[in-house]
C-alpha cells in the first residue's frame, strides 16, 4: 500500500502562486499515472489534473488549463502542482492520487488518497 502526503497549501490573495508537492511512500510509484483532485466545501471532489507515468501525457480541467501545471520526479517518487494565477473559485482541499493504470486516472482507478492540503485563495 502506497501513502501519499500532500504539501505547500497555504493562504494566497487572487493571482498568486503556490506549489503542491505529494510525496510518495511504501511502494515506488513510478509506473503509474498521478493526479490532483480537489473539493470545495459543499461540493463533491472533482478532478484537477493528471499525468501518466512518463509524464509524457498530461491532462487538466477546463477550469485550470493555461493556469495550473502538473509534472513528476519519479526519482523523487514525487508529483507536484504548481498553480499560477489562482482565483478565488480555487479555494478547496486539494488531494493527490495514484492510479491502477500507467495513462489514466479515473476516479474509478484511484488506489490510493493522500490526506489533502487546503488552499485558500482571497479576494
Amino acid at each position: 500500500q502506497v501513502q501519499l502526503v500532500e504539501s505547500g497549501g497555504g493562504l494566497v490573495q487572487a493571482g498568486g502562486s503556490l506549489r503542491l508537492s505529494c510525496a510518495a511512500s511504501g511502494r515506488t510509484v513510478s509506473s503509474y499515472a498521478m493526479g490532483w483532485f480537489r473539493q470545495a466545501p459543499g461540493k463533491e471532489r472533482v478532478f484537477v489534473a493528471g499525468i501518466s507515468w512518463s509524464g509524457g501525457r498530461t491532462v487538466y480541467a477546463d477550469s485550470v488549463k493555461g493556469r495550473f501545471t502538473i509534472s513528476r520526479d519519479n526519482a523523487k517518487n514525487t508529483v507536484y502542482l504548481q498553480m499560477n494565477s489562482l482565483k478565488p473559485e480555487d479555494t478547496a482541499v486539494y488531494y493527490c492520487a495514484v492510479s491502477r493504470q500507467a495513462t489514466t486516472i479515473h476516479t474509478t482507478e484511484i488506489t490510493s488518497w493522500g490526506q489533502g492540503t487546503q488552499v485558500t485563495v482571497s479576494s
